[in-house]
């Protein structure tokens, strides 16, 4: 009996709407940048909503930064929508302004294409979920990233040229002045307290106890922030106070990372006087820097802690620190340095034992007591969200939390702890007998 072969029916596919968002940015902050952001959020916005098919996600956009960061917090977010599948389209002005790293951008690229995800730029009218997308973008992505290697260098050679001049070239913010584009000003309300920093300092009093003050005192530093030690040293050992200026100190890297760097010979250094009014003069500037470098000494000749397993490794997510080990008494615990340096009217950290934070992370590793290599080949950090809380954050992206209960005071007193307790029972009621006289009444 010979085959027989139907070809069934199909039920015809509803067509999905397309969801579309669009990614705008500016390399600057000024106000004409920021009006053409408007325009283009404007007129992306407009042309996905009134597109037959096409639905609205939004328009994601950053401000004055370049694109060779990878921290632009609008990108950031679409690539995650896009990874949570909420964005089939991504339409952009152009490659530059969507990165101008080879590198990255590829790296981009590739991973929206494997979600089935398109970018479209219009500049270069290139779709990247196409054939021959990504030949066209690795080659005009090189350009973009010539380009902005070209844009870097200019400005370096602007900035070092000011700097052989003594000019002070992109001087915006320090403490005691006031600056504008035009000229630089005495501070009236925070000079005084330049002024009062030095004399303290030269009086010997600690960089810990002068920032505590200010803090009480409700001042606040350049840009609004709370006084630490390492405010107070940079102030005291910035030269710009005298009036005069040490120019090129640091200098970035290279136009991709950006990453400023201390100035040790890479480049020539220049010594500028009489740049800005001074606020203290040269001899008090010398004589705090004498006590400073006396400060030094001290602290060279002293026995440098060893490094321990958790050192730089639990943070702070309240003040954006990390913790550090401290020993009290004989007890030995982890605790947030800003809580150890000026107390808990700042941040509220609460001292971790340490024998509990190693039983802690042995319960969240799987093991049975803890490891110090295992515990560094798999912890990236540990965070203290709140009181008797740890969050462990291992490298491979996956989290735990553990909680842990404070020991009673019964079992945090150790043998010696108890036995110096017994003896001072023991002495206080001997005391006690020999102040009675014989006839039990008390003297």
């Amino acid at each position: 009996m010979p085959k027989v072969v139907r070809k069934m029916p199909q039920k015809p596919r509803l067509e999905q709407p397309k969801k579309v968002a669009a990614y705008a940015r500016v390399s600057t902050g000024k106000d004409a940048m920021l009006h053409s952001l408007s325009s283009q959020v404007s007129y992306y916005s407009s042309l996905i909503q009134n597109h037959a098919g096409w639905l609205y996600v939004g328009v994601y956009s950053d401000e004055a930064l370049t694109g060779t960061k990878d921290s632009r917090g609008g990108f950031q977010n679409l690539l995650a929508d896009c990874r949570a599948g909420k964005v089939n389209l991504i339409l952009t002005k152009s490659i530059s302004r969507f990165a101008r790293n080879t590198v990255t951008l590829l790296q981009t690229v590739r991973e929206l294409k494997s979600l089935g995800v398109d970018i479209f730029f219009e500049e270069q009218n290139i779709h990247t979920i196409s054939a021959e997308g990504e030949l066209m973008l690795t080659i005009l992505a090189s350009y973009a990233q010539e380009e902005s290697l070209s844009a870097s260098e200019n400005q370096k050679w602007r900035v070092r040229k000011g700097f052989e001049k003594g000019e002070l070239v992109n001087l915006r913010f320090l403490f005691g002045y006031c600056i504008s584009k035009d000229k630089i000003q005495i501070g009236p309300e925070t000079a005084p307290i330049v002024r009062e920093i030095f004399n303290r300092v030269i009086a010997g009093e600690s960089l810990g106890s002068i920032s505590r003050d200010l803090n009480t005192r409700g001042y606040s530093g350049a840009l609004g922030g709370k006084w630490c030690v390492q405010r107070i040293r940079e102030i005291v050992e910035n030269e710009k106070y005298t009036g005069n200026a040490m120019l090129q100190k640091h200098y970035r890297n290279n136009h991709l990372e950006k990453k400023k760097c201390r100035n040790t010979g890479e480049l020539p250094k220049y010594y500028a006087e009489d740049t800005h009014p001074a606020i203290i003069d040269k001899d008090t500037f010398e004589a705090a820097q004498a006590v400073m470098l006396e400060m030094e000494n001290m602290h060279k000749n002293k026995p440098r802690p060893k490094t321990r397993e958790f050192t730089g490794l639990i943070y702070c997510p309240h003040c954006e620190k990390n913790y550090k080990r401290i020993i009290y008494k004989g007890s030995v615990g982890w605790n947030c340095s800003t809580y150890v340096s000026q107390g808990k009217a700042y941040c509220h950290g609460k001292k971790i034992p340490e024998d509990t934070l190693k039983t802690a992370c042995a319960d969240a590793l799987g093991i049975l007591e803890f490891d110090a290599a295992v515990f560094s080949e798999r912890i990236d950090r540990i965070e203290v969200p709140g009181d008797n809380l740890l969050l462990f954050v291992f490298k491979d992206g996956r989290t735990e939390e553990r909680t842990w209960s404070d020991k009673s005071r019964r079992d945090s007193w150790t043998a010696e702890m108890k036995q110096a307790a017994a003896e001072r029972t023991r002495q206080r009621r001997k005391s006690n007998g020999k102040s009675k006289d014989d006839s039990g009444d008390e003297k």
